[in-house]
């Protein structure tokens, strides 16, 4: 093995065991929770003016309000954001999207990936369990 494959023989510093939260930036906390609650069927678990906690699963998935000009859902934060779903198909899942006023779209690859963005831009997938 080389490069980064090859195996650690020294303990690591910190054992992680698994992700607790993740954040995006967002121009408008409100509008961006309605879109994981009313979209995704997040839950809040604690919000203010300036920003949101919901419960994704066993995670926390966290929005802050973005500052000044702050670039939001560019990419340059991260490249996208994968959610796994207990059911459903792809066609399903893209219609009830459509229902929201979400734009999914497949990749050429995959037609049955779904990708969309959120109000911000961000780019989110869903991973379904015919995939």
């Amino acid at each position: 093995m080389t490069g980064t494959a090859q195996k650690s023989r020294v303990r690591p510093a910190v054992e992680c065991s698994g992700i607790d939260h993740v954040v995006l930036y967002v121009r408008d906390v409100a509008r961006s929770v309605a879109f994981y609650v009313d979209v995704l069927g997040m839950k809040v678990k604690h919000k203010s003016s300036d920003y949101a906690f919901l419960r994704c699963g066993n995670q926390l998935f966290g929005l802050f309000a973005a500052e000044g000009d702050a670039d939001t859902g560019r990419g340059e934060e991260l490249s996208h954001l994968a959610f796994n779903v207990p059911g459903g198909t792809s066609a399903s899942i893209k219609k009830a999207l459509a229902e929201h006023g979400v734009k999914a779209t497949g990749r050429s690859a995959d037609p049955d990936c779904i990708y969309f963005t959120d109000p911000d831009g961000h780019h989110l997938q869903i991973v379904s369990p015919d995939e």
